[in-house]
């Protein structure tokens, strides 16, 4: 072979291995590529799940319910606990009932308190206020409890305490509220308890007048627990609505760092039903939600003096059936709804044991006055 042919060979042997060396260099980079990506997805992942680890968890194995679907809807029982410490299980009694329903397809959520003095049937046997279920039972109680009386298909909860919500607050730098002058006094006289139990500070509002004002963490929850104005507990109710509502605004205006700081701090704070894989999938459309309407439960309601064998203030549905008709009617406007037996028969038994029959107003404080 000539030196000529030699040279022509080595420069096409040459220029083939720079096109191996140039495939092997895009291959190589398309596996980092492909590796940093699938490293980023599993390591966004394990950040998630770490954060979800923080919180309790409570699997609720023995929920029951009338034989209803609320297909279309994720109903969730959010529980506010009177907890002076870090147990968010039984032996606590429920400051706040609500009953959070989404709607799947438009993504609004309606709110409904559920007094918690209102006289329900507890674990299908005796009768006492909503909030002591919680207490007995825990959560699945509760669950059950609501379901039970409502003819609802809750399968999920969510409890915090005070402290949860007053970091919240603190950490989307407050909420704005208008407040009467009685409202001014009584939340200040609140502040020094619920400064004490959370640990936090707040300012006293002075001098105690109407106004706007910006509420810390400690103030808006201190203003969620007024109950000695005129309204009682349906006033109250609303205004631990209207804290959620302002809170929730608030939260969809931070950014990614915020948001983040936020949920180390209040996962510890919080006990749920919800698996990981549930949470991740509401957490993706969570801006996408939209608290729409809010109301109260008993619609209509007395508050007697006095129930026979009983002692101290009851909440009583003035027809629990026809209290849970109009219950549906709000949450469900599109859907056909015709009272359990069970229900039923609870609404007649209510009426027998504290003579408060529908359309009656012989005792007590109806909500619509």
């Amino acid at each position: 072979m000539s030196k000529r042919n030699k040279k022509r060979l080595t420069r096409r042997q040459q220029e083939i291995r720079r096109k191996r060396l140039k495939k092997r260099r895009r291959r190589r980079r398309l596996v980092i590529i492909l590796e940093l990506i699938i490293l980023c997805i599993l390591g966004t992942t394990a950040f998630g799940l770490f954060k979800l680890g923080k919180m309790e968890r409570t699997n609720l194995s023995n929920i029951r319910n009338n034989g209803l679907k609320q297909t279309g809807y994720t109903n969730v029982a959010l529980f506010g606990l009177d907890s002076r410490g870090k147990n968010l299980g039984k032996g606590n009694r429920t400051d706040t009932i609500m009953i959070a329903s989404i709607n799947n397809e438009t993504k609004k959520v309606k709110l409904v308190s559920v007094y918690r003095d209102t006289m329900l049937k507890q674990n299908g046997e005796h009768y006492d206020k909503a909030n002591a279920a919680y207490s007995v039972g825990g959560p699945e109680t509760a669950v059950n409890m609501l379901n039970e009386n409502l003819d609802l298909d809750i399968q999920d909860y969510v409890s915090v305490n005070f402290l949860a919500l007053a970091d919240v607050i603190d950490m989307v730098d407050g909420i704005t509220v208008k407040l009467t002058d009685e409202e001014v006094v009584h939340m200040n006289n609140y502040c020094v308890e619920t400064s004490k139990v959370t640990g936090k500070k707040y300012k006293k509002i002075e001098p105690a007048v109407a106004g706007t004002y910006k509420l810390n963490g400690v103030q808006a929850v201190s203003y969620a627990r007024i109950r000695y104005t005129a309204g009682g507990d349906y006033k109250r109710t609303e205004r631990q609505r209207l804290v959620l509502k302002k809170t929730a605004d608030k939260l969809k205006q931070q950014d990614l760092a915020t948001l983040n700081k936020i949920i180390d701090k209040v996962m510890p704070e919080v006990s749920t039903s919800f698996t990981t894989k549930e949470i991740l999938s509401l957490a993706t459309g969570a801006f996408d939600y939209e608290l729409g309407e809010t109301t109260g439960f008993p619609f209509d309601l007395e508050t007697p003096e006095q129930i026979p064998g009983y002692s101290g203030s009851y909440v009583i549905p003035k027809g629990l059936e026809e209290n849970v008709i109009k219950l549906h009617q709000f949450l469900y406007p599109n859907k056909d709804y015709t009272p359990t037996a069970t229900v039923t028969d609870i609404s007649n038994t209510l009426n027998d044991m504290t003579n408060v029959y529908p359309n009656t107003t012989e005792s007590g404080t109806s909500q619509n006055e």
